[in-house]
C-alpha cells in the first residue's frame, strides 16, 4: 500500500517520537538500526522530512532527530502525504488518469469508501499513540 520510502518514514518518525519523548535527540545509525533501515537511506528521508517541517533535527555532536511539542500531534497521514503525496488518498484504484463520481472506474464506488476509511484511520493515528505499545514490547518496528 505503501512505498518503500513511505514505509522507513513512518517505521522512522515512530521511532524517534517513542525514543525522544524525553528530549533526547536520536542519532541516524540508533534510528536505522532500531528500523532496520540502510542509514543513508533513512538519513535521506528523514532530511526530506526536516525540510517540510515533520521534524527537526540538530548538527554536531549532541545533536540529532527530535520532535517539538507541535510536531509530535502530526499523524500518519501526514507523513504518507509528505513522502507519497495524496495519490493513496484520492487515486483511482484501477489507475486510470481520470476517474470521478461523474466519469467513475467500474470499481470508484467501493474503492472510495476503502480510501476514505484508509485516510481517516491514518488522519487520526498520531505519532505519539505509538509509544507505550513500543515501551512495553507489544510492537516492534523492526523484524529482528
Amino acid at each position: 500500500m505503501f512505498s518503500k520510502t513511505c514505509e522507513y518514514a513512518i517505521r522512522a518518525m515512530i521511532f524517534v517520537a517513542h525514543k525522544s519523548k524525553d528530549g533526547t535527540k536520536i542519532g541516524i545509525k540508533e534510528i536505522a538500526k532500531g528500523i532496520d533501515s540502510p542509514e543513508h537511506f533513512i538519513a535521506k528521508i528523514l532530511q526530506d522530512l526536516g525540510k517540510k517541517g515533520l521534524i527537526q533535527s540538530l548538527k554536531g555532536p549532541n545533536g540529532g532527530f527530535f520532535f517539538e511539542n507541535e510536531t509530535l500531534n502530526y499523524s500518519i497521514a501526514d507523513v504518507v502525504t509528505a513522502i507519497d503525496g495524496n495519490k493513496l488518498f484520492s487515486g483511482c484504484g484501477l489507475g486510470l488518469k481520470e476517474c470521478s463520481t461523474a466519469k467513475p472506474c467500474p470499481i470508484h464506488n467501493e474503492f472510495k469508501k476503502v480510501r476514505d476509511d484508509i485516510f481517516n484511520m491514518l488522519q487520526a493515528a498520531k505519532l505519539t499513540q505509538f509509544t507505550d505499545g513500543l515501551e512495553n514490547n507489544l510492537t516492534f518496528l523492526n523484524r529482528k
